[in-house]
């Protein structure tokens, strides 16, 4: 993920800005076996692949915040926490 953060940095050579490197990557990285079966129409298809690549763009504008090391500390102490 950070590596595509940093190639949307390139945007103004490259016109991949975030929004479209979720697009081309989402299902990729998000797959889903219910859009590869028979039964999805192409608007459902079209539709979750949309989620898909929103959900992509949210996490390569805030990779920092995500896959830091202060948050991964917090996490993994909070989860002690609770057992």
């Amino acid at each position: 993920m950070r590596h595509l953060a940093r190639l949307a940095d390139y945007c103004s050579i490259t016109n991949m800005h975030t929004k479209n490197l979720a697009i081309v990557w989402a299902p990729n990285l998000l797959r889903s076996k219910q859009i590869e079966s028979a039964c999805f129409s192409g608007t459902a298809a079209f539709m979750e692949v949309r989620i898909q690549s929103v959900v992509v763009e949210f996490i390569l504008n805030h990779v920092d915040v995500l896959f830091s090391s202060k948050l991964s500390s917090v996490i993994r102490d909070g989860a002690g926490a609770l057992s």
